[in-house]
Parts: C-alpha cells; sequence; structure tokens
C-alpha cells in the first residue's frame, strides 16, 4: 500500500482574511464553502469553511473554528511547503507574500542548507501559521541562515 498526501485542512480565526490571503498568494481557487448554518449531527452550529482548489484539484481547507494565533511551540503542523518549477516563480512568490504585509523570516529567499541550492521563502498566513513556497534549485546566491540546521527547521 502507498500513500500520498491528500488535501491539507487548516483552523483560522476568520475565514474571509484567509481565503483572501491564500487566493492571493497561492492563486486557488473557492471549489465550495459554507456560511454557519445549523445542522449536523451533534446539533451545533457547522463551522465555516472553504475548499481551495488548484486546476479542480482539491489542496486545502480552511475551518473558521479557532481564535488567537498559531502556537509553534505545541505539537501539530510544524510549516506547509509548496513546491514551484523554478527559482523565479518563488520571487514571484514573495512579491506577492510581501504586498500582503505577512511576516517573513530570514529576510527572504534562502537555501534549505549551506551549500545547497533548493531553497525558498519561509513566511506566515495571518493567523501565524508557518508556510514556505520552495524551488529544487536556484537559491544558493544567499547564505543559509543557520549552519547548524535545516531552514526546514524553519527557526
Amino acid at each position: 500500500m502507498s500513500f500520498t498526501t491528500g488535501h491539507i485542512g487548516l483552523n483560522v480565526s476568520d475565514l474571509d482574511r484567509s481565503v483572501g490571503f491564500y487566493r492571493k498568494v497561492f492563486g486557488f481557487e473557492v471549489a465550495a464553502e459554507s456560511g454557519g448554518e445549523s445542522g449536523g449531527e451533534s446539533g451545533e452550529e457547522t463551522r465555516r469553511y472553504a475548499f481551495l482548489a488548484q486546476n479542480g484539484t482539491l489542496v486545502l481547507t480552511l475551518w473558521q473554528q479557532s481564535e488567537g494565533t498559531f502556537a509553534a511551540g505545541l505539537p501539530g503542523l510544524h510549516h506547509l511547503s509548496f513546491e514551484v518549477p523554478d527559482i523565479d516563480a518563488v520571487r514571484r512568490a514573495e512579491a506577492v507574500v510581501r504586498e500582503t504585509g505577512a511576516t517573513i523570516h530570514h529576510g527572504g529567499i534562502v537555501p534549505h542548507r549551506e551549500g545547497g541550492s533548493s531553497g525558498g521563502l519561509f513566511f506566515e498566513d495571518p493567523d501565524g501559521i508557518r508556510l514556505e513556497i520552495y524551488a529544487p534549485s536556484g537559491a544558493d546566491e544567499r547564505p543559509a541562515p543557520r549552519s547548524d540546521a535545516p531552514t526546514c527547521g524553519f527557526f
């Protein structure tokens, strides 16, 4: 038996804000979304959600069911990574991410490790969820942020 990743579901605090962010940065389209109507097996109010797709394939679901910001110090998601074909695509994404005002780590595009060519941009969504957009090569124009750990360690 083999497995591949299907879609990823993230809890967000403001669905409209998050949908706007992921659409702008990644170009995802909204495949389906729901309001907060009541129903469901438990009889509780259904949380708002949006299914985000790329080329008709579901990539990400956003669930408005949290408050505050992402807690990097607790068990769970470390970061969510998206591969693009080349470093020019990472540069284009960086420009869009900067337009959003999102927190960017390491000052911009960096290699995954010292002497490595793969690398990318490490940043946060509006809820502080850590994200990466990377390319398999071309990121070796800057030094890696730390020589004692790969940047996929994020911090």
